[in-house]
Order: structure tokens, then sequence, then C-alpha cells
């Protein structure tokens, strides 16, 4: 009887013909509850069990499926009178299914328990020797929202891509839709081969590298030509990567500049990082949506704040 009343589906047969019109294929008007009726079905194994895990008629069940059908243009399941299975597209709908309907379970549980993780996103370095602290004081003074350090490397540090609720950078942002509040201060750190004739020394001055080829990244980096002047540059390289950053200057091919945070978290044998004692330090920012400010900023703001200045 369940397979007979769902195979019914006469009408997801024909919206495999259907054009764009006929509710085709195209994906068109896909909604959570048809998602939700098509695991159902396939969890109960049957249109009247699903019927009553969901608390409808069967013959909204026999509906919602045939809809959804139509909506995909495909068949997504063999309905006969002793069986309901997945088709081979059922299948791969299905798996597609669970995933979505749990993205929005905790989409619902997230808006509902007053930001329960909070995420800071950054480039290449995070806090350096700052982030372990960072950490246990949040957790210490907020243990209902779960810290989450998210590592992306875009100009905004995952902020532009939904990646992270706030975002530590190391540079201007100059895009309008975001603001930002400095927090700290960190020296510029030559980075250079252990047996560079430079890692003897204690630290460098701008001109003893002009002679480099310095590894840049332009994405997210705080180094650019413009640090030394224009008659005593150092050619240039681009990387997008911290890993092959390091890799490239243990050669001794290349050098690199950063903020001290790098030293902290990319310790690397055979690479060495020395102070420039002739460059601006970096100002290290916590960003946000200008238009949409995050309300744990200020409260994270303070509390980076007190690190850099070692309260």
């Amino acid at each position: 009887m369940d397979g007979r009343r769902g195979g019914d589906g006469r009408d997801g047969g024909r919206g495999r013909d259907d054009g764009p019109g006929g509710g085709g294929a195209g994906g068109a008007g896909v909604e959570l509850r048809q998602l939700r009726c098509l695991v159902a079905i396939v969890d109960e194994g049957t249109f009247t069990d699903a019927a009553l895990a969901l608390g409808v008629s069967q013959a909204a069940v026999s509906r919602t499926l045939a809809s959804l059908e139509r909506a995909l243009g495909v068949r997504l399941l063999r309905r006969t009178s002793r069986a309901v299975t997945p088709t081979a597209n059922g299948i791969r709908v299905v798996a597609h299914a669970r995933r979505v309907l749990a993205e929005a379970d905790e989409l619902v549980r997230e808006a509902t328990s007053g930001q329960r993780v909070l995420r800071v996103g950054y480039a290449w370095s995070a806090l350096g020797r700052h982030t372990p602290s960072f950490q246990r004081r949040w957790a210490a003074a907020h243990p209902g929202t779960e810290l989450q350090m998210v590592r992306v490397n875009t100009a905004t540090a995952g902020l532009a891509e939904g990646s992270c609720d706030l975002a530590v950078l190391r540079r201007p942002l100059e895009d309008r839709r975001f603001d930002s509040a400095i927090v700290g201060l960190e020296r510029r750190l030559c980075v250079m081969a252990a047996d560079d004739p430079l890692a003897r020394r204690r630290s460098v001055r701008l001109a003893d590298l002009t002679g480099h080829t310095l590894l840049i990244d332009r994405r997210t980096g705080t180094t650019t030509p413009d640090l030394w002047p224009p008659d005593s540059r150092p050619a240039t390289e681009e990387t997008y990567d911290v890993d092959d950053w390091l890799t490239a200057i243990s050669t001794g091919r290349r050098i690199g500049m950063s903020a001290e945070a790098t030293a902290s978290q990319y310790r690397r044998p055979g690479v060495v990082y020395r102070p420039v004692r002739d460059a601006e330090p970096v100002a290290v920012r916590l960003a946000w949506w200008r238009d949409d400010p995050h309300p744990a900023a200020p409260t994270v703001i303070e509390l980076l704040t007190a690190l850099y200045r070692g309260v």
C-alpha cells in the first residue's frame, strides 16, 4: 500500500520530462521540508512510518516527495508494494540532504544559543606568543562560548568569506565594508637561512638586505618594497603559503620579512629570525564587519590590548 501510494508519483515520473516551466531539472524551489521528508522515508522505510515520524498524513508525504522529484527533475525512490529504496540519484541526494539538514539545524542552534562559538580568523600567524594566553583567558572568562582560531590566507583572514566572526590582521583594510582597531605592535623581523652570513648578527638593517631576493605575499603580508628607498629596493618574488615561504628561505636562496608573531608560531630548523633595527613595527589589528559588528569585538579588543601591553 505504501509503495503504490508513494509511486503514484506518476507526477514525479512526468516531472523528469518537464521543461523548466514544469519544474524540471535545475533544483529550483527545493525546500528543507522536502529534504526532511525524503530522509524520513529512507530512514523509516515506508511512507506510513515517515508520516508518523513527521507528524503529517501519508498523502502529504507523497505530495512532498513528488514535488521534490519535480523540482530536481529526477526520480529519487523506487516504490513497490513491499519496499521503498533510493535510486542511484536518490542515494546521492539523500547524502547531500543529510548534510544540508545538519547545517541548518546547527545554524538554528547557534542563532538561538547566544553566540556559542566565536571564530577568530588570521592569515599566516595568529597572535604569536600571546595566542595560548588569549585562548586560556577567554576560556576562563567566557566558558559558555567556545573560541576557535581559524587560519585563512586571504586579505581579510576569512572575514569576507564568512569563515570567521572577527579577524586578526597586520595590514590596513582598504575595504570600507570592514572596521578595525589596533590592539598591539610587533617588531619586524628578517627571516633567513641559518648559514646566511647575516645570521651571525644579533640584528640587521634594511640596507643589509638590498642584495637579496625577498619573498613576499602581496595578499596578506606586511612587507613591500616600499620599506626601502627607491634606489635600494631588493628584488622580490611572490609566495602564497607560509610553509612554501619557509622552505624556500631555508635553502639560502631567498630571505623573508615578517612580524615577530611568525617567529613564535613557525620555528623551523635551518631558519633564523633577526630584528630589523630601522624598520617600523607592525600594527596588529582586530577587524569586523562595519554594518554588523560582532558583540564580542569590544571584549576581544580589551583582552588583546592587555596581552600586548603585558598586563
